[in-house]
């Protein structure tokens, strides 16, 4: 079983996919043109994004709120 994303916007998102089950790892990864194994490092904050993983992200998960100004919601310098 994968572990839960830090982020609680994360975890309400894929909660609330439409689906029973929510939206898997797997299936944002393919939203955003990811591996899983990757979604699952940012989203249990055991690697940093890009900017751009943070919006595609948000984006494959309708979030839409700003980020939170913490130290699990910062991207890489460029």
């Amino acid at each position: 079983m994968a572990p839960d994303p830090q982020c609680t916007a994360v975890a309400a998102a894929k909660q609330k996919s439409g689906t029973p089950i929510g939206l898997s790892y797997a299936a944002i990864a393919a939203k955003i043109g990811s591996t899983e194994q990757h979604v699952i490092d940012i989203c249990t904050s055991a690697k940093q994004p890009t900017a751009a993983e943070f919006e595609a992200l948000a984006k494959a998960l309708g979030i839409t709120s700003p980020l939170p100004s913490n130290t699990s919601h910062t991207a890489q310098s460029a």
